[in-house]
C-alpha cells in the first residue's frame, strides 16, 4: 500500500507528526516529506525501531489522519 501523501496534506500534518514523534526535527520532516518510506527510516534511525515496527506505526499514523 502506497502511503506517500499530497504535498498540500504534508504541509497540515507536520505538526501532528512533531507532536507524536518530538525527536524528529525540521530537517528530519523535510527530508520525509511526504515519503513513507523515507519515514520508515527516519523511524529507524532516531528511535532504533526495526523496519516492520516503523512501518506499523507510521501506517497507523497515516490511517488516522485521514479519518480526521
Amino acid at each position: 500500500m502506497n502511503h506517500d501523501i499530497t504535498q498540500g496534506k504534508w504541509e497540515q500534518i507536520k505538526g501532528s507528526i512533531k507532536e507524536k514523534w518530538g525527536d524528529l526535527t525540521d530537517d528530519d520532516i523535510a527530508q520525509v516529506n511526504g515519503n513513507a518510506q523515507k519515514m520508515y527510516g527516519v523511524l529507524q534511525e532516531k528511535y532504533g525501531r526495526r523496519r516492520e515496527d516503523a512501518e506499523r506505526e507510521v501506517n497507523d499514523f497515516w490511517a488516522e489522519q485521514n479519518r480526521l
